[in-house]
């Protein structure tokens, strides 16, 4: 099997039209594929957030209230 030079050389020659369409479709492709991982990698990141929130949530507990000695309450009242 020997290698030929029409093998490794386009031998027609592209229009720039379809040099422009092809640089064209190669660009919208980047572009999806990293607009894709960016919305994968937004969605990971808000799920992280809110489990972190709920997790605070439960973590943090409510304000204990303050209770007045019944001194001070007796003294408020008269």
């Amino acid at each position: 099997m020997t290698a030929t030079k029409g093998e490794f050389f386009n031998p027609a020659k592209l229009s720039s039209r379809d040099k422009a369409e092809a640089t064209d479709q190669t660009a919208r492709a980047i572009i999806a594929a990293e607009a894709s991982a960016r919305d994968k990698k937004t969605e990971k990141l808000r799920a992280l957030r809110l489990q972190q929130a709920a997790a605070e949530a439960e973590a943090v507990p409510a304000p204990a209230k303050k209770r007045r000695s019944p001194a001070k309450a007796a003294r408020r009242r008269s």
